[in-house]
């Protein structure tokens, strides 16, 4: 049985965390801006399917990417000096969060629901959620979104319309976080995907340690300007 949250911004200690599904601390409460704030400032993060209650999640191992150890493969590096498009930031959030709602391939269903686009949106008005976008030929083909707290910055999700358009916008999204002054980006859990950039996993309590440091620093509250045109 897993703690129901209350009116309170209050979370269980991380070390009741369930081992499977690996992760999952608690449930109820609300998708508040102050309520996904508490949240991310523990290490904690809301994912649940439409129709389920709000289920809150700290993993353990935590997939990580320090900006600095960014693995860009040549063949992406000839992409991203030679393709031809547009990279902006905070530009297009609610387009960006729904073309990641999309389904893909087989996928019939999102764990972006309509409650979801809307907190993210508020947190967007209150420059915590930013969005990366790419465009080519004026189009929004690609792009990602997260979270930034102090010079922390926690990634959601990522779309591509076009072949290789999200990995660009992430490749310039690392790059100008570490640039800031962003010393690590939240991946959440493993995927081969975000592995192949340099992604790799450490325990909740590194992860926390490490937060905690991170949270401290001054909020680089947005929207962001960032306009590059690759022609």
């Amino acid at each position: 049985m897993i703690p129901w949250l209350d009116h309170r911004y209050e979370f269980p200690p991380l070390g009741l965390a369930l081992h499977e599904p690996n992760g999952l601390l608690a449930a109820g409460g609300d998708l508040s801006p102050q309520r996904i704030l508490a949240a991310y400032r523990r290490g904690i993060f809301p994912w649940f399917m439409p129709g389920e209650p709000i289920l809150w999640w700290s993993p353990s191992p935590r997939m990580v990417l320090y900006p600095d150890e960014l693995l860009v493969p040549k063949s992406l590096q000839k992409v991203v000096r030679n393709r031809v498009y547009k990279i902006t930031f905070d530009t297009a959030f609610s387009a960006v969060m729904q073309a990641c709602a999309a389904p893909r391939g087989t996928e019939s269903g999102t764990w972006i629901s309509d409650e979801m686009l809307a907190a993210y949106t508020a947190l967007h008005e209150a420059g915590f959620a930013h969005s990366f976008e790419c465009w080519m030929d004026d189009e929004l083909v690609g792009g990602l979104y997260g979270m930034a707290i102090g010079k922390m910055f926690y990634g959601e999700s990522m779309f591509a319309r076009r072949s290789d358009a999200s990995k660009i916008a992430f490749v310039h999204a690392v790059q100008w976080l570490q640039a800031q002054g962003y010393q690590m980006i939240d991946c959440q859990m493993y995927t081969d995907h975000l592995a192949r950039f340099g992604a790799r996993e450490i325990t909740r309590d590194e992860f926390i340690a490490k937060l905690k440091t991170l949270l401290d620093e001054p909020n680089l509250l947005g929207p962001w300007q960032y306009c590059h045109t690759n022609a």
